[in-house]
């Protein structure tokens, strides 16, 4: 995820006018080891997302890890209202859109068409069985995009074992979410700095869930 330095996670609805080439480079690299990249679906069109451009290399290392040259797409939708020509669906290996059981059932068979759906939870999503299903494909590293509302969901569910965020040296104030948004107010979740980079201003940190406080 990107914020501001006063913590605006956009410009004009979209991230795009916080980041720079370092933030970027970021990006491919933590896309880069993904098996999955879990995303929702009114960022997908918010942010025009498409197929993962993974540069060459970076295919390379990842087959010789034994991982698919791309890492796949899984949409979180529970209207299904994605059009069904959005360039998402444009790719090497046809994306995943997750929705529950309470979808409607004509939306779910007209993107049957254009990538796989899959079904986790009768009236919501449930985030803990589609980890599970999306485990049992093979995916053992996914990658959270967000937006805030799918970030703070899996929050909610303690489910982030590591945050990676680039700060960019704007200040843009407005009305925008915070990176992680949600109704609910949870006990506050220890986390530890693995490190930090620095490029033009920039800031680039990893943290790590600290559960130590699981087990006291």
């Amino acid at each position: 995820m990107i914020s501001s330095i006063d913590g605006a996670t956009d410009i004009d609805g979209v991230s795009g006018g916080l980041g720079g080439s370092g933030d970027k480079a970021v990006f491919s690299a933590i896309r880069g080891v993904a098996d999955v990249i879990l995303v929702a679906s009114g960022t997908v069109i918010a942010e025009n997302y498409r197929e993962p451009q993974t540069p060459p290399s970076i295919r390379a290392q990842r087959m010789a890890r034994g991982q698919a040259p791309l890492p796949r797409i899984a949409i979180f939708s529970g209207s299904l209202s994605i059009d069904l020509d959005h360039r998402v669906f444009e790719s090497e290996t046809p994306p995943i859109v997750i929705t529950h059981a309470n979808s409607p059932i004509d939306r779910r068979a007209a993107l049957a068409e254009v990538c796989d759906v899959m079904v986790a939870g009768e009236t919501v999503v449930d985030i803990h069985d589609a980890l599970h299903q999306l485990a049992l494909d093979g995916a053992a590293v996914a990658l959270l995009e967000g937006g805030p509302t799918l970030n703070g969901a899996f929050a909610d569910e303690d489910l982030i074992d590591e945050w990676c965020q680039s700060v960019a040296p704007l200040l843009v104030s407005g009305s925008s979410a915070r990176v992680a948004h949600s109704k609910n107010t949870l006990r506050p979740r220890a986390f530890r700095l693995d490190r930090t980079l620095h490029d033009d201003g920039f800031l680039f940190h990893r943290y790590l869930r600290d559960r130590s406080e699981a087990t006291e």
